[in-house]
């Protein structure tokens, strides 16, 4: 393979991994622990 389409596959690769990885600590089990701030100075 041409090393362009290999880091091209890499680059896409991580970018793939790193939207999951927030996704999943956006609507996860860890989300439980986040705090909004909008709610917490409410007035």
């Amino acid at each position: 393979m041409e090393p362009a389409t290999v880091l091209s596959i890499a680059l896409a690769a991580v970018c793939i991994g790193v939207t999951g990885y927030s996704i999943y600590l956006s609507f996860g089990p860890p989300s439980k622990e986040l705090a909004d701030p909008f709610d917490d100075h409410e007035d």
